[in-house]
């Protein structure tokens, strides 16, 4: 945002402010604020993130299923869905008309949210792989 405002604040210092030396270093000041303010935004975003990280490292660190197994919990019900769609959904009427039974058609699940969840577990899962063969977790 300050590179979109600064040439104009530049400008708007060239007319008041008449002595060239003078502008150049109130334009200076100017920056050296505009890079604090950026420094500062990047180091409260990188807290944030470290703060993210410690917590991700107390979580992963328990044995209690309520309070780590979060990342189980969401692999299992993608591989429910899974079974559910491909599985289920295609075969279950089809063995209970050979029983001689009737079924009405079973709902289909959203594929599209599935497989974004499950390929960002299969990708998580993946980094924990690599973390574990280097000896880091």
């Amino acid at each position: 945002m300050w590179q979109i405002l600064a040439p104009m604040i530049g400008n708007i210092l060239d007319k008041l402010i008449p002595d060239p030396a003078q502008a150049a270093d109130a334009k200076l000041k100017m920056l050296e604020l505009a890079q604090k303010g950026e420094l500062a935004a990047l180091d409260a975003e990188m807290q944030i993130a470290l703060g993210q990280i410690e917590t991700n490292k107390v979580e992963a660190a328990q044995t209690d299923m309520f309070r780590g197994g979060w990342r189980p919990a969401t692999g299992w019900a993608c591989v429910g869905g899974l079974v559910y769609q491909f599985f289920l959904q295609p075969i279950l009427p089809w063995v209970v008309s050979i029983a001689g039974g009737s079924v009405p058609p079973l709902p289909p699940i959203d594929n599209d949210t599935l497989f974004v969840l499950l390929t960002g577990m299969l990708g998580l899962g993946g980094l924990r792989t690599v973390e574990r063969v280097k000896g880091k977790a």
